[in-house]
């Protein structure tokens, strides 16, 4: 009961914050943006499981790490900082995983696409002179295509959804922040945003059901 009560409580503010953002008063935006995570992160620790998995750690302090991320987002690097943490904690939950080995097909096309954003947003920040946020940048986007190539691992649909939301997510920011404006980004980020996130919430549960069948 009240693992349903959070997660319509989750539902309720982030299709707030994400569609409604502009009846908010801007004292309390950050407030409201960061009640959907820590949502999550109570509904992420809460889960009860008869073995508690690596795996289950490991996305909790995933989760708490991106949360940390939407709040010091608004100074850039440091917010892409604690995202990068939250994302090798993804990958090291993944990696604790070995249910199923992702295509070729989906290889090439996350290692093209990953090589493409790098060349394209990495090259342009470059160019600009800011040497800095291009390196960031650019470890940053080896990062999460590695999050998402290795979610294929876990087997689950869950997992490998939130992944590739998340590289969505992502993709649109990066684009809006050092390409050109992209009509509605708020709308498209955070809500492939808060997706992402919670699938990997719900993966918790899932992976352990198919860890279980597998041992079986």
């Amino acid at each position: 009961m009240a693992r349903k009560v959070l997660i319509s409580l989750f539902l309720i503010f982030g299709i707030y914050y994400v569609f409604f953002i502009n009846s908010i008063d801007p004292s309390v935006v950050m407030l409201f943006k960061l009640i959907p995570m820590l949502l999550l992160i109570t509904l992420a620790f809460m889960t009860k499981l008869p073995t508690k998995l690596p795996y289950h750690w490991l996305i909790s302090i995933g989760l708490i790490f991106c949360a940390i991320g939407d709040y010091t987002l608004q100074w850039f690097i440091v917010g892409l900082c604690f995202f990068l943490i939250g994302h090798i904690f993804y990958i090291f939950a993944f990696r604790t995983t070995n249910n199923a080995k992702p295509p070729l097909f989906v290889q090439i096309l996350l290692g093209a696409y990953g090589l493409f954003m790098v060349v394209w947003i990495a090259g342009s920040v470059f160019k600009g002179g800011e040497t800095i946020l291009a390196i960031a940048v650019v470890a940053y986007m080896m990062v999460i295509f590695l999050m998402g190539l290795t979610s294929f691992r876990t087997g689950s649909p869950f997992a490998i959804t939130g992944a590739l939301l998340f590289i969505a997510s992502d993709s649109v920011l990066a684009i809006n922040k050092f390409m050109f404006d992209v009509a509605y980004s708020h709308q498209l980020i955070m809500f492939t945003y808060y997706g992402a996130q919670f699938f990997f919430m719900l993966s918790i549960v899932q992976y352990f059901n198919i860890r279980n069948k597998v041992v079986q």
